[in-house]
């Protein structure tokens, strides 16, 4: 299924929808954006415990940010895929960068989880028939349904890819 194919766009996540080829399938996007970081990696080798700003997270801070984000979200949309009732709760992604153990942690070993986790998504959602990829149900307060998760899961490590190169790897 594609961009297209949703019966709604929910707001706030369309700033991530958007940033996905609206040509490619739910499948297609999320294997062809496994690699989403591999394009930077020497450049995030360099700066893994950079942070462009006093309070913001740094580099290996925000892979982190996108394995736990794509976890979370992969969760929400097998819950909704499912039929679960329960109206599942947002995420408070600062408490969850602040108890993440990243200092130890190497840029390899975080884009080595982020492509295992993927990897994992890509299975859940290839095992996903039509009727469960359009099965709507609430995330904190918002209608959504596991197409329009998936799709998030491709666009937000596009968006932090974005940010990665505008305030953490620009040359002075």
């Amino acid at each position: 299924m594609k961009i297209d194919d949703l019966p709604f766009m929910p707001k706030f996540f369309d700033r991530y929808i958007n940033l996905v080829d609206r040509n490619v399938t739910l499948v297609e996007g999320l294997k062809t954006s496994i690699s989403v970081f591999d394009e930077v990696i020497p450049q995030l080798k360099e700066k893994a415990n950079f942070s462009y700003k006093e309070r913001k997270w740094s580099v290996k801070e925000l892979l982190q940010h996108c394995i736990d984000t794509e976890r979370v979200l992969a969760y929400r949309a097998l819950v909704l895929s499912r039929k679960g009732n329960a109206d599942l709760a947002g995420m408070d992604e600062n408490v969850y960068a602040k108890n993440a153990v990243v200092s130890t942690r190497s840029i390899d070993d975080l884009i080595n989880e982020f492509k295992v986790v993927r990897q994992s998504s890509i299975y859940l959602f290839e095992n996903l028939g039509k009727e469960q990829l359009a099965q709507v149900g609430t995330c904190f307060a918002k209608k959504m349904t596991p197409l329009a998760i998936g799709f998030v899961i491709i666009g937000h490590p596009a968006h932090h890819l974005d940010i990665l190169k505008e305030r953490y790897l620009k040359k002075p």
